[in-house]
């Protein structure tokens, strides 16, 4: 999403105006595009951290969405076999196992 701005700040610094004998205090236009200038570099600086912020967001999201399928799936694997196993019962059961074969030997 980008926007197309009229100004920036070069173009902004670089504004020649024509000297007119009734015209405005050339020192006055200068201090006032000065302080137009900062404004100008401050919105682009918070705007670019804030473009930052919402693409990290967004991957956060996206991986934190893959986690939650990834839970739901496990979550209906384990009520779909009636049996809710842990890693813990499966390192059980293997140990059981392995004392049984090796106590036959």
């Amino acid at each position: 999403m980008s926007t197309k701005l009229n100004l920036d700040i070069q173009t902004i610094l670089d504004k020649q105006f024509n000297i007119d004998f009734k015209g405005y205090s050339a020192i006055e236009v200068d201090s006032f595009l000065d302080a137009v200038l900062e404004d100008y570099e401050t919105y682009q600086d918070v705007t670019k951290s804030l473009n930052d912020k919402v693409v990290e967001l967004e991957r956060l999201n996206a991986t934190l969405r893959a986690q939650i399928i990834e839970l739901e799936g496990r979550s209906r694997l384990n009520d779909e076999g009636g049996q809710n196993v842990s890693q813990l019962d499966i390192l059980k059961r293997i140990s059981r196992l392995e004392k049984a074969v090796y106590s036959k030997e």
